[in-house]
């Protein structure tokens, strides 16, 4: 794949990428000035997509609903579910401390593949857990402690390398590429999501021995992808961070945050940003529980209907990005932050019977795709327009920690209130979480954007074009005299 290549597949995503792609430019190390060849760039851009491919394999096998599947066939919790969304996110606290070492080694190459090579390799102690409990025949809910324990040690590991790679990879993409290289690996990795989960699903569900034991199967073929991964990184060009030693501590000292203070809009942003993360999160890791476990569903409907979501996501995210560059981003979301708030109260009429299963379900999931597609979009997107420009690095990371944070108060708390009688399981939790996300939505009215529309100018621009449509009128033809 070289340039070309890569400019003509991925135009329709440059719209929606382009400024993701210019903020990372400010704040990671440009390309430009790199002593590297455009064939070496070619092939690294050529690897790191392969890459891309076989780790969202890895990825959809140790993470999702086949773990979540997993857990609940040894008995755990919502409280235990709960802990499995809520574990990643508290620990991306950890990314600056990753950026410290990685910034301190004298390859990104070498520091990813310990970091990444050691996270993947330990799912093999999970493997080696089921294997004992199987033939053991000992009580397999004790699996559910060694599952969490590997979550926490993987996604630990995984934090302190993030920031590597993605400096890593700010450096071999060429600034005038990045957005369409990313979405075009971004992309090809839905896709190979789109097909594989449910494929993966079937094979778990389909095993002879038992979905427990499915699933040993399908985890240790995700570590030899994950490996496969990794190889593929060989064939990119590494990176000396030390090479820029000096220039990255004179960025590190004017990114300082003890030179600045935050505005109260960026303020207001993130009492919006920090309440929407925890109400969302109140219910979204148990929506697959809620298909596995009450209505006791196979585990390929859960894959077919994430299959729904991601392609209706997919299908609807460039054309999000185009109106959002028209009326800017907090409109979209507010009026579709409404309709992502009552999308839980939609789970409260669902159930196994036909109707559900094959219409009612899969409207749910089509829809929670189309409007997620805009909400992650623009959510992204006005931290962008809204951060300033001196200092920008320093407020995304801010609003990532709140996000975090509150992302994983959110989940530990749909798990604790789910178990509570009188607030009636999961329709229950449902049916808050749906109260709390409105709520979450009233400091967003009080946030400004540079260059976005307001709600009421909208409105108003919808009335008056019905109003100018034009009126077919009748034209007579009369024969006049010569």
């Amino acid at each position: 794949m070289d340039f070309v290549l890569v400019d003509t597949i991925t135009q329709p995503v440059v719209d929606i990428v382009e400024p993701l792609a210019a903020t990372t430019a400010g704040i990671l190390p440009d390309s430009q000035n790199q002593p590297y060849s455009k064939q070496a760039i070619r092939n690294s851009l050529k690897a790191s997509t392969i890459d891309g491919v076989f780790a969202a394999i890895f990825t959809s096998i140790t993470g999702g609903v086949l773990l979540t599947n997993f857990l609940l066939q040894l008995g755990a919790t919502p409280v235990e579910i709960g802990m499995l969304s809520s574990i990643p996110m508290l620990l991306n606290l950890l990314q600056p401390l990753g950026a410290y070492f990685g910034d301190r080694t004298n390859s990104r190459h070498n520091y990813c593949l310990w970091i990444f090579g050691t996270a993947r390799l330990l799912w093999l102690v999970l493997i080696v857990g089921i294997g004992w409990i199987s033939w053991s025949g000992d009580n397999p809910h004790q699996l559910v402690s060694w599952t969490l324990a590997m979550v926490v040690v993987t996604h630990l590991l995984e934090s302190l390398g993030s920031s590597a790679w993605l400096s890593w990879m700010a450096v071999l993409v060429p600034h005038r590429l990045r957005g369409r290289y990313f979405g075009f690996r971004n992309s090809a990795a839905s896709l190979t999501n789109l097909i594989g989960v449910p494929l993966l699903g079937f094979a778990v569900s389909a095993w002879p021995s038992g979905t427990i034991e499915g699933y040993a199967v399908v985890l240790f073929l995700g570590v030899v992808v994950g490996l496969i991964s990794l190889a593929c990184q060989f064939f990119m060009v590494d990176v000396n961070p030390q090479l820029k030693a000096k220039e990255q501590a004179q960025a590190k000292d004017s990114d300082s945050p003890a030179g600045f203070h935050f505005s109260a809009n960026f303020l207001m942003f993130l009492l919006y940003f920090g309440l929407w993360m925890f109400a969302v999160n109140l219910s979204l890791p148990f929506f697959n529980l809620y298909l596995l476990d009450n209505l006791h569903l196979d585990l390929n409907w859960a894959t077919l209907y994430g299959s729904l979501t991601a392609a209706a996501n997919l299908a609807l995210l460039i054309w999000w990005g185009k109106l959002a560059d028209k009326i800017g981003n907090r409109p979209l979301l507010l009026a579709l932050g409404i309709l992502g708030a009552v999308t839980p109260l939609f789970w409260l009429g669902t159930s196994n019977d036909s109707f559900s299963l094959w219409v009612w379900l899969p409207l749910i999931h089509l829809f929670t795709g189309g409007i997620w597609a805009a909400l992650d979009l623009c959510s992204s997107n006005i931290q962008m327009e809204i951060a300033p420009m001196d200092h920008p690095s320093a407020y995304f990371a801010v609003a990532a920690a709140v996000a975090g944070v509150s992302g994983a108060l959110g989940t530990t708390a749909g798990g604790f209130l789910s178990e509570l009688p009188y607030i009636g399981g999961l329709p229950g939790l449902f049916a808050l979480s749906a109260g709390v996300r409105l709520f979450a939505l009233i400091p967003l009215v009080f946030v400004r954007e540079p260059r976005s529309q307001s709600i009421s100018h909208i409105v108003s621009n919808i009335i008056n074009f019905k109003q100018r449509s034009p009126v077919p009128q009748t034209v007579t033809v009369t024969n006049t005299p010569k």
